[in-house]
């Protein structure tokens, strides 16, 4: 059975207290709310800074809360916000490119410019999602530079079908009209018939997004205009706290004036507009962004495609480094994260997804993420993307295709060792009764400790039955049999002892199934909704 909006509500996973916003203007809030992680936002929400500059550390890794709620998902180490002490060390690690690349190639004739002779088959966001209703992964993307929005499917997410359709008769075009970027979302709590959303930015500079509804993502009816922005715009719908965020291009992207986004979000997306005065500088490119050393341009920030991911929200910045009329533009995609949805952490700031440099290579410039980020497929995620050939000795854009790169499931950051260590968490409260661990080790044993930092009779390290071996989905059990029944509501540490191995993440589940009710990206096969309410494959 598919979850709706409101029955999310009820399983506690959007903000405990969400004050509401108007459905047809998007304005700031006026008291503070606490969300299923124990963080508490500030009363006025989105915030604003002067200068429009994030703080460098977000303010709840400044001041925690004091005990963090852990039902909401897998829990990630993306930063130190569950990590009171540990002896381990942070990895970071990137997707590995599918052997099929490119999934997706422009091969039908209005796919291609005769005039230009530049083709495109790409996301430019748009999306790839998993659709439950009928079991297909569904793919929307830009079908020749600008010209128009087309649909695939597939069963496996590889290799894919371009239907002949009736819009554009004989074509698998769904929305003729000009666009630049798009994005189409799956709304799972939609009780009109219109399942899929969609925002369509014109091309060319300042523009004015187009929204757009559909029961099955072919037949598109109009919504009207949004409100003024630029183009390269685009939304993601974010769970924790109810509402339709839009990430809008801000800054010319030269003369002093960078690409950066700005941020506005709604509570009903029909009815979702803004002006100019609505805007909130969001988030920008910094020092840290390393640059091209042929181009000597700062790095900016191009976009950000956004998606809940268990029990974070999961960026992907699409870093631009330069350009020049002899070489297309060169985008990489990053990552970050975020646990109130506004500020973010970007430890590692070298490609998740890169361009490659080699004339010839189908990804030698503008690498861009899909609209849903990832998909959880088995044991892994999968990233679609976009990339340009480019064409050597101009800046044109040459044949625009779309890729995949697969990851472990949770496997962006491990906290690892190659001896023994230890992690040890903040306090935390569950409802669940069964641990759950991502690892891949030697051996790996937990004890739960009590507020004095007791270990908990029954509960020990020596009581733990040793995990050894690879898994993203291991049930952590004590002698007998036991699990965290016994700890009820109160608060609690976990510390892991680790031999030789890394561990991406822990969880707390209802039961032995080790469903997390946690966030599926885009979606996932194996399970009925973008919650988690399956459980994990080893």
């Amino acid at each position: 059975m598919m979850l709706t909006r409101r029955a999310l509500v009820k399983h506690g996973l959007m903000c405990v207290a969400a004050a509401s916003l108007p459905a047809a203007r998007a304005v700031a809030a006026t008291s503070a709310r606490t969300l299923y992680n124990g963080i508490v936002l500030p009363s006025t929400w989105p915030p604003r800074y002067p200068g429009g500059r994030q703080p460098d550390v977000p303010p709840y890794l400044r001041t925690r809360p004091a005990e963090i709620p852990v039902d909401v998902g897998r829990q990630l180490f993306v930063d130190d916000f569950l990590i009171e002490s540990t002896t381990l060390e942070r990895r970071h690690y990137s997707p590995v490119l599918h052997h099929a690349n490119p999934i997706l190639r422009p091969d039908r004739e209005w796919e291609v410019d005769r005039i230009t002779g530049n083709s495109s088959a790409m996301v430019f966001s748009d999306a790839v999602l998993w659709d439950p209703a009928d079991r297909l992964f569904k793919l929307w993307y830009m079908a020749r530079y600008g010209a128009g929005t087309a649909y695939a499917t597939s069963a496996d997410g590889v290799h894919w079908t371009k239907p002949s359709l009736d819009i554009v008769r004989g074509t698998n075009i769904v929305l003729a009209s000009w666009r630049d970027s798009n994005t189409v979302w799956l709304d799972e709590g939609d009780s009109q018939g219109q399942r899929f959303k969609m925002i369509c930015s014109p091309s060319g500079g300042a523009t004015t997004p187009v929204k757009f509804v559909s029961p099955d993502g072919i037949k598109w009816t109009s919504r009207g205009p949004a409100g003024a922005t630029a183009d390269r715009s685009t939304m993601f719908f974010n769970p924790f706290i109810g509402r339709w965020v839009f990430s809008l291009r801000a800054g010319a992207g030269t003369g002093g004036d960078p690409r950066r986004r700005h941020y506005i979000e709604a509570t009903d997306f029909d009815r979702a507009s803004w002006t100019a005065a609505d805007l909130v500088e969001w988030v920008s490119a910094d020092d840290r962004d390393p640059w091209r050393a042929d181009f000597k341009l700062r790095p900016q920030l191009y976009n950000l495609d956004c998606v809940a991911y268990e029990s974070v929200l999961l960026g992907l910045f699409s870093i631009w480094r330069g350009e020049s009329g002899t070489h297309h533009k060169h985008n990489d995609i990053c990552v970050g994260f975020s646990r109130d949805g506004f500020h973010w952490t970007r430890p590692d700031r070298q490609p998740f997804i890169g361009a490659d440099d080699t004339i010839g290579s189908w990804r030698r410039s503008n690498v861009q993420s899909a609209g849903g980020c990832c998909l959880v497929v088995g044991s892994n995620l999968h990233f679609y993307f976009s990339a340009r050939s480019g064409r050597p000795g101009s800046g044109d854009a040459g044949e625009g295709s779309t890729g995949l790169a697969v990851l472990r499931r949770d496997g962006f950051v491990s906290m690892g060792t190659g001896k023994d260590g230890t992690l040890t968490t903040r306090p935390i409260r569950f409802s669940g009764r069964e641990l759950f661990v991502n690892a891949i080790c030697r051996e790996l044993r937990a004890e739960v400790l009590d507020q004095e930092g007791r270990s908990i009779q029954g509960l020990g390290r020596d009581e733990c039955q040793p995990f050894r071996g690879d898994s993203t989905a291991a049930r952590i059990v004590w002698r007998g049999g036991r699990g965290l029944a016994q700890v009820g509501l109160n608060a609690v540490r976990l510390r892991f002892h680790i031999t030789g191995g890394e561990l991406f993440a822990f969880w707390v589940a209802a039961d032995a199934h080790g469903a997390s009710r946690g966030y599926l990206g885009a979606g996932s096969p194996d399970s009925p909704s973008v919650v988690d309410t399956a459980g994990g494959k080893t």
